[in-house]
């Protein structure tokens, strides 16, 4: 089984462990993390809030108007949501905290209506 199949496999068993969200949803937390890594040619650490950041971005470019619904049918309807997500994906060893980070740093950074919503979008060209 290759890297990529086995990361598959393990946050699909994670998914079903959990119950709250699509596999969907944690393979995009990742994939967000690594282009913030990848960008800002970082190998140590990404608050949440840098983190959110580029999961509404990479879902706004990916998904446009329709970002927010994509989401929703993912099981993801806040901030909070991504960080639950994120300490799911560390419980199962597929990321690393830092003793300083926690659950509270992904509440209410930004509002889903707001930052998914149409007029976001007027004016970007």
């Amino acid at each position: 089984m290759t890297g990529i199949s086995q990361r598959r496999n393990k946050v699909e068993n994670l998914a079903l462990r959990h119950k709250a969200f699509w596999p969907e949803a944690y393979l995009f937390v990742l994939e967000a993390l690594e282009s913030a890594m990848f960008d800002q040619e970082i190998s140590e650490h990404i608050s949440g809030q840098e983190l959110l950041e580029w999961i509404r971005n990479l879902g706004n470019d990916r998904y446009g108007v329709m970002t927010g619904d994509v989401f929703n049918a993912w099981g993801v309807q806040s901030t909070l949501d991504f960080g639950r997500i994120v300490f799911h994906l560390v419980e199962a060893g597929l990321l690393r905290k830092r003793n300083q980070d926690s659950l509270s740093d992904f509440i209410d950074q930004f509002d889903f209506d707001d930052a998914f919503a149409l007029k976001f979008f007027e004016g970007r060209g």
